[in-house]
């Protein structure tokens, strides 16, 4: 479901590039966690399917170096955690911290398949030495690589009043 975000596009700042790695710090240290939690529950799934002996055996042979499926699992999950929060309310955990927030262009949640995308390429603006990332320096509206493929805006939201009644 697409939400109305209650700030105006126009009056938002877009969010430089220390304050979004601030952000991608925090949401990494979760994301190990998640993948540390799904790797021992994948093992334990394993290990009932092909029994301990034969995981202990194929673990001390170095055969499980390398586990597409687990490669796989990690990576849906990764994609499930980061999508959801995207499309749900525009902020990781770590995004909530630093007052960022991913919209539309019109200030709206971002679509599923937009956060497909955005997960995607935020692997090659990584992947190509960062300088998907570094190319918000350059850019006006501070937008990576994978805001522009996915249609998307990084912005800095203002504080909420805890004293607001």
């Amino acid at each position: 479901m697409i939400i109305q975000f209650p700030e105006s596009p126009e009056e938002l700042q877009p969010a430089g590039l220390l304050r979004r790695l601030a952000a991608m710090l925090y949401d990494t240290l979760i994301a190990v966690a998640l993948m540390i939690i799904t790797t021992g529950m994948y093992k334990m799934v394993q290990a009932k399917i092909i029994g301990a002996e034969e995981l202990k055996r194929l673990t001390e042979s170095g055969e499980l170096i390398t586990d597409p499926l687990l490669t796989s699992v990690l990576f849906i999950t990764l994609y499930f955690f980061f999508a959801y929060f995207w499309t749900k309310t525009g902020q990781t955990l770590g995004m909530q911290v630093w007052h960022i927030r991913i919209q539309t262009s019109d200030g709206k949640s971002i679509r599923w398949s937009q956060a497909l995308l955005r997960f995607m390429m935020a692997w090659v603006s990584f992947g190509c030495f960062g300088l998907g990332y570094l190319w918000s320096v350059r850019d006006k509206k501070h937008r990576s690589w994978h805001d522009h493929f996915s249609m998307s805006d990084v912005v800095r939201i203002p504080k909420r009043n805890k004293n607001k009644e």
